[in-house]
């Protein structure tokens, strides 16, 4: 048998170390090629290290939330036959995973214990709703004549077990300490120490980095979608079975790209340590997604050449990328504008942070009906806020309101989406 060493691979875009993310796989499993063993993640994504041997890992390299630099080992494989670890390599430059400490079993007596007072019943338990106490039927049907929830008490009997004068201590505590054990009412003294690492460090960072960086300012309009609503409901009557259905968003990317053919100010990218702008002529949306690892922004790109089922399907197949932790880094970089919304929890106002180094976020809230005057007449119409930030080293905040009332107009006649 030899050992193979796996040694954390050159992700490339000239990066020197990556974060130890989550293992797949501990000491003692077999594993095959191609396996995946661990998730790292880089400054723009997170990457898969998979397996390029058959064999038992025998050491792991780090911890998650560790920091690694490339060509450090990450983790050893025994394989059968030579593996690549040379015999002088020494043998502890990774050490395995330490085995848990066996638990002492204690020796049995042939003495019977003295008989001692049982313990009085403690406070009121407040078990999962779930949970069934033990208890005998005499007991229970004690508990329900009394009025106790049995999940309440604390017994004092052999594992546990509620005994007759358990309920009766119960109901000695006086109801106010009885109240105490219902679920929504118990106290609480545990505390979680959760680390901030893999995702959650990079979101953590690029959003301090974001607020300490950039001149934040946001502008809320609100917008009239009613018509842009009856447009997307009649599309989809008519198309939606064989061309997909359509949700706002790609209807907001058009929008985008109508509007920043005259503020093309708003899709750009600012250097500030080389005091440069660089504005885009593509429009590569960024559309924030949320996944169970935190937000990710993947990239629709080339937005200014997509029709409305086109970015529809790619915003889609993008997110179900992201979510499913499978997005590649080019799909996540490059954007030159976001796009945000939390659909129907969006609320009536919001702050987006920039996505740096870009120099504005169009933030979507919730659509609403509600009485609206026009014309004189009260009336029900659809309505939604934007609420948007901008980069005010950049953008200046006449530009910004005249951009989303440019917005505004579109949505508001969206046949005027098409019109070129």
């Amino acid at each position: 048998m030899g050992t193979h060493v796996i040694k954390m691979p050159d992700i490339g875009e000239g990066i020197a170390e990556v974060e130890l993310s989550v293992w797949h796989v501990k000491v003692g499993d077999l594993v095959v090629e191609d396996q995946v063993l661990a998730d790292v993640m880089t400054d723009k994504a997170m990457v898969d290290i998979p397996s390029p041997v058959h064999g038992r890992v025998i050491a792991l390299g780090g911890e998650p939330g560790e920091v690694m630099a490339v060509g450090s080992e990450l983790i050893r494989i025994e394989v059968e036959g030579v593996g690549n670890l040379k015999e002088s390599a020494h043998p502890a430059a990774v050490a395995p995973a330490p085995k848990p400490a066996p638990v002492a079993t204690p020796e049995p007596t042939l003495e019977k214990p003295a008989a001692t007072p049982r313990p009085a019943p403690q406070a009121p338990v407040a078990r999962d709703p779930d949970e069934r106490p033990l208890a005998s039927p005499a007991v229970r049907k004690h508990a329900l004549d009394l009025g106790i929830q049995l999940r309440l008490v604390q017994g004092s009997g052999p594992a546990g077990r509620v005994l007759h004068e358990d309920l009766d201590a119960y109901l000695a505590q006086g109801p106010s300490v009885q109240a105490k054990g219902g679920a929504g009412y118990a106290e609480r003294h545990d505390e979680q120490q959760i680390p901030v690492i893999g995702m959650r460090r990079k979101i953590a960072q690029r959003m301090q980095d974001a607020t300490q960086r950039a001149a934040h300012f946001s502008y809320v309009e609100e917008i009239d979608v009613t018509a842009l609503e009856e447009l997307r409901v009649h599309l989809n009557e008519k198309h939606g079975a064989h061309r997909g259905k359509l949700t706002l968003l790609p209807f907001l990317v058009r929008a985008l790209v109508v509007a920043l053919r005259d503020f093309p100010q708003m899709n750009a990218r600012y250097d500030d340590e080389a005091q440069v702008i660089h504005r885009s002529g593509a429009v590569h949306v960024g559309v924030a997604t949320q996944s169970d690892v935190g937000l990710m922004v993947p990239v629709v790109r080339h937005a200014e050449a997509r029709s409305l089922w086109d970015s529809a399907a790619e915003i889609s197949r993008l997110a179900t990328a992201a979510r499913n932790g499978k997005a590649s880094r080019d799909e996540l970089s490059g954007s030159t504008i976001t796009l945000t919304s939390l659909g129907a929890l969006g609320g009536i106002v919001s702050t987006p942070v920039l996505n740096l180094p870009e120099v504005a976020i169009v933030g979507v809230n919730k659509i609403v009906e509600r009485p609206v005057v026009i014309k004189g007449q009260i009336v029900i119409r659809k309505m939604m806020n934007l609420s948007s930030s901008f980069d005010h080293r950049v953008v200046d905040g006449m530009d910004a309101a005249q951009f989303i009332q440019a917005l505004r107009g579109l949505l508001e006649q969206p046949a005027t989406l098409f019109v070129d």
